[in-house]
């Protein structure tokens, strides 16, 4: 079927809810680590507590495309699943930042105290409940955009999802200079924290019910056509409807040689995302006091340098349409990451790393777009979802592995948190020379 292309704002539509959903992950990102710590986490474990977030992405995120493939209400296809996920989220955003008011102090299984294990299930429920939210935007653009234009979509949803990052990294600091206090007795979590998730999730909601009224889904005769499904087959099959393992055996070689580019570029930024803290406290505070000011006016000044990530990022995904070759946009996109990452070690003065940051951000930018313009390019309409999901293993499964060695790592570099970050930069070169085996071919189901 050649359906109309579709214009800048119909595509910025489908995306936009994905604006508040970044807010919700970024103020995840950034704080979750100066969260732990603050209630009393040892740095050789603090790895462990981002081992969570995406085990849960990998559980979610596989049944929610497999079952929003199958979904066909008034609703929508996506669209439940987009709305159920942030009303959760937004519920475990008002809880989650409290975990050290609650007075539970006392060491209970495995050594941790009561505060954390408050925190755990907390982060638990928010990173599902943002996978629930997060998965459909992707789905869509799938679902909705033809090949030609989804690049240019993708990289919309890129430029989205950057700016909800950066309003999510400064929300902390924000709040500090207002005059809200960014200190808390000890195994208190500051207000200036706690206000951020307050209105992250207030975004949230807003930006994802804008999107839930402006969209219309294509009901499944017309999604059909678009794609090009036989949809008399497929109702005589579908009590042999293929369940994930068998679409994963006949996944396209797309999906896996993508999928080994995505395993060393997931497993660099879980670093970023658990070290970056202590390092840069360390480095340009000379501290490792988690109750003292240094070690929070850190913590503030993370959010500001991911926020200039999420700069560099919106930056560069205006100018990954511009390549030729997805292929040379990734690489390039890569390498200059990788060389952000490994001059955080030798920098000493906070504002010096803009730049660091602002080079990562180059990498971001082609995470967030191009391993999902090559998928979907390979992938026929008729289970988009599912394979989208199981595509989100490659996302998840690095960051476990680098959670679960991310403490010993860190003694082996000789408990140094920078070094954690020059190995991120190691990791993201082993991701340019694993894009060299990435080959476009079609599903074989």
């Amino acid at each position: 079927m050649q359906r109309k292309p579709l214009s800048f704002w119909q595509m910025w539509n489908l995306s936009f809810g994905f604006f508040g959903v970044q807010i919700a992950y970024a103020l995840q990102s950034a704080n979750i680590s100066r969260i732990f710590a603050t209630l009393g986490a040892d740095p050789h474990q603090l790895s462990f507590f981002w081992i969570l977030p995406p085990l849960m992405g990998m559980i979610v995120q596989p049944l929610i495309g497999k079952w929003s493939d199958r979904t066909w209400c008034r609703m929508g296809r996506r669209k439940p699943y987009l709305l159920l996920g942030a009303i959760v989220a937004v519920l475990v955003m008002a809880f989650l930042p409290n975990a050290g008011s609650l007075n539970f102090s006392s060491r209970l299984f495995l050594g941790l105290n009561g505060a954390m294990w408050f925190g755990l299930f907390s982060l638990m429920l928010l990173d599902t409940s943002i996978n629930v939210a997060m998965q459909p935007f992707k789905m869509m653009v799938g679902d909705m955009v033809g090949e030609k234009q989804k690049a240019k979509a993708y990289s919309i949803q890129s430029l989205l999802c950057n700016a909800g990052s950066l309003v999510g990294y400064l929300f902390p600091i924000f709040f500090t200079w207002i005059g809200i206090a960014n200190t808390a007795p000890r195994g208190v979590i500051p207000s200036s924290v706690i206000w951020s998730f307050y209105c992250g999730a207030a975004i949230l909601i807003l930006c994802v019910l804008y999107t839930f009224i402006k969209v219309r889904e294509m009901p499944p005769a017309e999604y059909a056509e678009f794609h090009g499904i036989d949809l008399r087959a497929q109702k005589e099959n579908a009590g042999g409807e293929p369940g994930l393992l068998k679409l994963l055996v006949h996944a396209p070689r797309t999906f896996w040689t993508v999928g080994l580019v995505q395993l060393f570029c997931w497993a660099a930024f879980m670093y970023m995302w658990t070290y970056t803290n202590g390092a840069v406290a360390l480095n340009c505070w000379g501290t490792s006091d988690t109750a003292s000011e240094g070690y929070q006016a850190a913590g503030n000044w993370v959010g500001v340098v991911f926020a200039a990530q999420a700069v560099g990022s919106m930056i560069w995904s205006a100018v990954i349409p511009r390549f030729r070759s997805l292929k040379t946009a990734y690489v390039v996109s890569l390498l200059i990451g990788a060389a952000g990452f490994i001059s955080i070690a030798f920098i000493h003065n906070q504002y010096l790393l803009f730049g660091s940051y602002l080079l990562i951000g180059t990498a971001w930018a082609a995470m967030l777009a191009l391993p999902f313009t090559l998928l979907t390019n390979s992938l026929s309409g008729d289970h988009i979802g599912s394979y989208l999901g199981l595509f989100n293993c490659t996302i998840c499964l690095p960051q476990i592995v680098a959670a679960a060695l991310g403490g010993v790592i860190l003694k082996l570099l000789g408990g140094v948190q920078a070094n954690m970050l020059v190995l991120a930069g190691v990791l993201l070169i082993c991701g340019c020379l694993a894009v060299s085996l990435i080959k476009e071919t079609k599903q074989t189901i």
